[in-house]
């Protein structure tokens, strides 16, 4: 099988960039590349378009998984303060800025999501130091660009998100990605027995490696959860434990085992039954159903006292949908979180497969 190339986020183009902007202007030369060390820890190596007043730009690959984004330019200017001060940010032509609640940022912010903010505010202070700033990211055709993304509908208005949590674009062709997870989990059938962890992105996997620093296996399934599970009932697998973000999975409490948006979503769905369930009035799932993200939903059940157990109900469907998926062959259990890391619902049987989980580990 051909190994698919990876490429790098329109985050990991901004903060790259912004580091050439700010060289260019302590140095007084433009930069023709910059190199960049992303969340996921590799090193990137960003060939820089100088623009005027020292704008720079990094050109959008998206390696072997090209997306709406993929051959975009992506522009920052700094504006380099007098004093010690934080980094601003600031939405330029083609970067869209936030309207709605619910998202990881406030309304009225630009829509330069969290991480690629810290990435940004590192490549900037590695020149800078404590020095103010204020950063402008902007996508010439990004407007264009986002009427063929979601973001309209989450009420993102102008252009684009910029986004990316590792920096790096894992490429994701159906056939070889299917290939690819079945020898992944084959191998950690073999090297680590009957237990693996299953997580759908980045933030399950930090989170259990932060928890059980000598822990494994640790399979990324993506979306692709019911091909794994399919797996690994063939593969012998006796449990599997799930972690991560409620925006994926609370889908299989609905029987959706394949996790992309484009296929489906049923989040408000799911989780405005199991209020229902829960003993919520007409007029709290009326509100419920009117959220905008599983964000928005999740800050609302705070405020509800039956709130905990429409999550702990959510987590007992998943793992229920799940094992019957498996034919009950493959126990399930499942650690939601919060985008703040908080455990919103353990299931009941997560606690049993976590102690498998490490003792497989321990092998």
């Amino acid at each position: 099988m051909k190994r698919l190339r990876e490429g790098y986020t329109t985050g990991a183009c901004a903060a790259g960039a912004s580091l050439a902007s700010v060289l260019w202007q302590t140095t007084g030369s433009c930069p023709e590349w910059v190199e960049l060390v992303v969340p996921a820890g590799k090193k990137l190596r960003l060939a820089i378009q100088p623009g005027a007043a020292y704008t720079c730009g990094v050109r959008k690959d998206g390696g072997d998984d090209p997306d709406e984004t993929n051959g975009c330019l992506v522009n920052a200017a700094v504006q380099i303060l007098p004093e010690d001060g934080a980094v601003q940010f600031r939405a330029g032509e083609g970067v869209g800025v936030v309207t709605r609640k619910g998202l990881k940022l406030p309304p009225g912010e630009s829509a330069i999501n969290p991480v690629p903010r810290e990435m940004i505010e590192k490549a900037v202070r590695s020149v800078i130091g404590a020095k103010g700033a204020v950063v402008t990211v902007s996508v010439p055709d990004g407007e264009r660009i986002a009427q063929k993304t979601f973001n309209g509908r989450l009420g993102i208005e102008g252009g684009i998100s910029i986004l990316g949590t590792t920096g790096i674009v894992r490429p994701m062709s159906e056939e070889a990605v299917r290939e690819s997870l079945s020898l992944e989990l084959s191998m950690c059938r073999a090297e680590y027995g009957k237990v693996c962890a299953f997580v759908t992105g980045y933030a399950g996997e930090s989170w259990l490696r932060r928890q059980y620093p000598d822990a494994g296996p640790i399979v990324l399934c993506s979306n692709y959860l019911g091909f794994l599970l399919d797996c690994a009932e063939k593969m012998g697998f006796t449990g599997v434990l799930l972690a991560g973000r409620p925006g994926k999975l609370v889908k299989p409490a609905a029987d959706i085992m394949y996790l992309h948006s484009h296929t489906a979503g049923g989040q408000r769905e799911v989780l405005c039954t199991h209020a229902a369930l829960a003993g919520a009035d007409q007029m709290q799932v009326r509100q419920l159903y009117q959220c905008n993200t599983t964000r928005e939903m999740t800050e609302l059940l705070r405020q509800f006292p039956f709130g905990e157990q429409v999550w702990q109900s959510v987590a007992e469907s998943v793992c229920e949908n799940c094992m019957r998926r498996t034919h009950g062959r493959v126990q399930v259990g499942l650690i939601l979180l919060d985008d703040s890391d908080r455990i919103l619902a353990e299931s009941s049987r997560a606690a049993q497969i976590r102690k498998e989980w490490l003792a497989c580990s321990m092998n």
